[in-house]
């Protein structure tokens, strides 16, 4: 018989929905039963393409004796971390704090009041190398809770008071300058992999936020160090097992240092991020391989993650069935020199095997290889390599796919809607902007109500029942921002403005620092806070660019004073986390550069028009927003009171509040953006 999840929008929920346990999702009336029944509470966090949730799930969760002892002595809660990021924030800001790391599954007891006791993440069934089995840890709890009562209140209210410390008082205290900006290049240096690119050392995550500041900080100074480390990156990526050399995209994490084998979930985000990355480096080096990998993520998106609505899914599962019945970690993406054999024949099989690094060793599990791009092949044949790919693509395509969640969250949506606009106008790919428009008219019809407030989540075009946090107005306003700059359509800039005018008056702090829910959300033990980049950048951060452009394209004083001040955090933080603070540090390369402030005035059919606008495109000037439109348009303050020279489409650039003389010549506005 279901349990209390089977009415959830989250797949991750509904997944948990046929448990024997009784779970509750979050809300009052579970916090109510706890009071009611005088017994704690478990609090279980997670998300659907989790490998460990899914094997404590199995181990626990689906067991019937366990099931029944958590039901009889606790309230059940089980929570999708990226339907409520603020849930997730707070408990595992006291995980790391109490054990020093972190994690998911998130296990975590709690009190009726919902103040945490007790910490954990995965619990085996059995005592296994040191941890305790899951039941020991139960019955521990239940020990605690019926015999020290006084003892785990005291702990719980210490714990509650000292997040409650830990509040940040960043912000205000002005923006970083060039100074600062060379420390964190600096110290981006020192932590810099030069065998294999990206930062430390295994696990090794996409870089996304740190390459964009690369990027930017080249194009303002010159740096070439900083092109070196972006470019260099960006390749290991794109040439290893982190990189789907089949189908495009990339996976979520590498395990190794080398970039071979990865977690082989598939997120939005990353995705979106660094499409977005790629396209980047394409304006600013002309590499072939950006635009490859730039248009294969883009095509990756739209091909496995865009639902019916015409939103993005979340995430596509590390797991799947391998043919026998087990869900095994990559077995979708991984080959044996025999499955080569099968797909190709032999002749192509070794081919095959030799370009994409396939060995009788193996280099993942059972002797199975990720497929990889190694530089030290020799001359390949372009066109039998990609014979090659698309019919591997075609055998692949017969086996068991990893399960989708196809929830559509807001602010990864937003990331999405930003990277496919500017890759689709970058590469001349119209597609790729009316998939993105797309995405944004279901952002507004089922995400946006009438007082511009944002809901989180929607699936099979149902709205889900959680707020917007920050990232989702910031990121959300960053993807329309993108669109109006792209398809000339001002009623973006305005769907942008709502957002951000909700920010200043929902999430600022005194100082200008900024939270990530609103003054009206639920409370919890804590007001969540961070500054910092995680997998996507910081609500904080991604607000203050988001303002940026926004007062770059309208000219308004309270939008760049709140990005400005914002920005403080990063000059606190940039110097010394330069890694986890990459977003703010792309924004602040914008605020030094301008940004720059481009209006095309011309007819949208005339061939002189649209060179002036291709030019604004291409330019990697950092944060530069462009608005184009005919003689006498009003959708884009930009465009107010501009003129035709001499009857000719004319460019207009102005920044730092200082305009240059207009121009009809596409070179010279191409020297205007990067001098």
């Amino acid at each position: 018989m279901p349990n209390r999840l089977a009415d959830e929008t989250s797949p991750y929920l509904l997944q948990h929905a046929d448990n024997p346990v009784d779970w509750w999702p979050w809300s009052e009336a579970a916090f109510a039963e706890a009071r009611e029944r005088d017994v704690p509470v478990l609090l279980s966090v997670g998300y659907s393409s989790c490998h460990w949730c899914h094997v404590m799930a199995h181990e626990s969760f689906e067991d019937e004796a366990t099931a029944a002892y958590l039901n009889e002595r606790f309230v059940a809660v089980k929570v999708d971390r990226e339907e409520r990021p603020d849930v997730d924030a707070v408990y595992m800001e006291a995980v790391q704090a109490a054990t020093g790391h972190g994690g998911w599954p998130m296990t975590v007891f709690l009190t009726p009041d919902a103040e945490p006791f007790y910490f954990g993440t995965y619990f085996p069934p059995e005592p296994r190398h040191g941890s305790p089995s899951f039941r020991e840890v139960l019955e521990g709890v239940v020990a605690a809770w019926d015999g020290r009562r006084e003892e785990v209140a005291e702990v719980a209210a210490k714990i509650v008071r000292d997040l409650a410390g830990r509040s940040l008082a960043h912000g205000g205290d002005g923006s970083p300058g060039e100074e600062e900006l060379a420390q964190a290049l600096l110290g981006l240096t020192r932590e810099y992999d030069p065998a294999h690119g990206g930062f430390g050392g295994a696990p090794k995550f996409p870089p996304s936020m740190a390459v964009e500041f690369l990027l930017r900080h080249h194009v303002r100074t010159g740096a070439e160090g900083a092109l070196q480390m972006a470019a260099d990156t960006c390749e290991a990526m794109a040439r290893g097992g982190i990189y789907d050399q089949l189908g495009g995209g990339f996976a979520r994490y590498s395990v190794d240092r080398e970039w071979i084998v990865p977690h082989f979930e598939k997120m939005l985000y990353d995705n979106a991020l660094l499409c977005r990355v790629y396209t980047h480096l394409w304006k600013v080096t002309g590499s072939a391989l950006a635009r490859r990998v730039a248009l294969e993520t883009a095509d990756f998106m739209v091909r496995e993650l865009r639902t019916p609505e015409g939103g993005f899914a979340s995430a596509l599962d590390a797991d799947s069935d391998d043919g026998t019945g087990a869900h095994v970690e990559g077995a979708f993406y991984a080959w044996t020199p025999a499955q080569l054999a099968d797909a190709l024949g032999e002749d192509d099989a070794a081919f095959a095997a030799r370009c994409f690094g396939v060995s009788d060793e193996g280099t993942f599990e059972h002797g199975s290889s990720v497929l990889q791009l190694p530089r030290d092949t020799g001359p390949v044949d372009a066109d039998r390599l990609a014979d090659v790919r698309a019919r591997l693509l075609a055998a692949r395509e017969e086996r068991v796919r990893p399960g989708r969640d196809d929830k559509v969250v807001a602010a990864w949506n937003g990331l999405a809607v930003a990277a496919l606009a500017e890759a689709g106008a970058c590469f001349e790919r119209p597609d790729l902007v009316e998939r993105a428009t797309e995405a944004a008219d279901l952002l507004v019809r089922l995400h946006l109500d009438e007082g511009a407030r944002l809901t989180r989540t929607s699936r099979d075009g149902r709205a889900g029942s959680n707020a917007g946090v920050l990232e989702d107005y910031a990121d959300v306003a960053e993807g329309f921002l993108a669109l109006a700059s792209v398809t000339g359509e001002g009623v973006w800039l305005e769907f942008a403005g709502f957002l951000l005018d909700i920010v200043l008056d929902q999430f600022v702090a005194e100082g200008g620092a900024l939270y990530d829910t609103a003054h009206d959300a639920e409370q919890l033990i804590r007001r969540p806070q961070d500054p910092t980049d995680s997998a996507t950048p910081s609500g904080w951060t991604a607000a203050a660019a988001a303002l940026l452009s926004y007062a770059a394209h309208t000219g308004s004083e309270p939008h760049r004073t709140a990005a400005e001040q914002a920005l403080g955090v990063v000059k606190a933080l940039g110097p010394r986390a330069p890694r986890f603070i990459g977003w703010g540090l792309a924004a602040a390369e914008a605020l030094l550069d301008g940004p720059r402030e481009v209006a095309v005035v011309g007819a949208a059919g005339d061939p002189a028009a649209r060179e002036l606008l291709r030019t604004a495109w291409l330019s990697p000037a950092p944060g530069a927003v462009v608005a184009f439109g005919p003689v006498g348009a009003d959708e884009f303050p930009l465009l107010r009171d501009r003129t035709e020279i001499d009857g000719r489409p004319t460019a207009y650039v102005c920044r730092h509040f200082v305009c240059d003389a207009p121009t009809a010549d596409a070179a010279a506005l191409a020297r205007k953006l990067t001098d």
